[in-house]
């Protein structure tokens, strides 16, 4: 039993790992057929993935609905609504357009998703407050910085100031890229390290707390 809990899976994630490692500089056609063959087999299992998605929020959501555990409304809300979607997405027979469902796509789902971004601009300004007040010298860099972006990006700085566009277009194209590409490289040496730590067993958490 503890073969297939524990040495099964690490063995599948170290065969798998290496193989599909290999098969990125392998340029053979056997090599892209199973690259094909795997990603229909990803594909069948992103399916039974969701189904398991779905029926761990059902259950968490029941749980704390049982329990009355604080903001149980809210999930019994969560509840009314996905009926409320699978009734309108069968109804309207998978189709978008002219039906239910395409209706309260546009008028329920991304009205409430452009709510939640717009408050998002209130976060985002509270953190540049934060942010951009010049107790340090790297601060001061910042806040200019920022000062000179957000002048040249509208008409009326370019107006006022000759040739702000340029400084602003500057500041984006160059120390802006190389800071991005620097956060890059960073994140992909990390992604890489996290990958050689699971296909050799060193990083287990994916197998579960027991």
């Amino acid at each position: 039993m503890l073969f297939w809990k524990r040495t099964f899976p690490l063995l599948l994630t170290l065969l798998l790992g290496i193989t599909f490692t290999a098969q990125y500089y392998v340029p053979h056609p056997a090599s892209e057929s199973l690259l094909t063959e795997v990603s229909v087999w990803g594909q069948i299992i992103s399916g039974f993935a969701i189904l398991l998605g779905v029926g761990s929020l059902i259950r968490s959501h029941y749980v704390k609905i049982k329990r009355r555990e604080a903001g149980w409304g809210y999930s019994g809300v969560m509840f009314l609504s996905m009926l409320i979607m699978l009734g309108a997405g069968f109804w309207s027979g998978g189709k978008t357009e002219g039906t239910s469902f395409g209706w309260l796509y546009s008028y329920v789902f991304v009205a409430l998703q452009g709510t939640m971004f717009s408050l998002l601009a209130f976060f985002v300004a509270s953190a540049a407050y934060r942010a951009f007040r010049a107790r340090t010298p790297e601060a001061t860099v910042l806040l200019v910085a920022a000062i000179l972006v957000m002048w040249g990006r509208v008409p009326l700085g370019e107006h006022l100031i000759s040739g702000i566009g340029s400084v602003t277009e500057w500041i984006m194209n160059v120390p802006n890229t190389a800071a991005q590409r620097g956060i890059l490289i960073g994140v992909s040496l990390g992604g890489i390290a996290t990958s050689i730590k699971i296909i050799f067993g060193i990083e287990r958490s994916y197998l579960g707390k027991d």
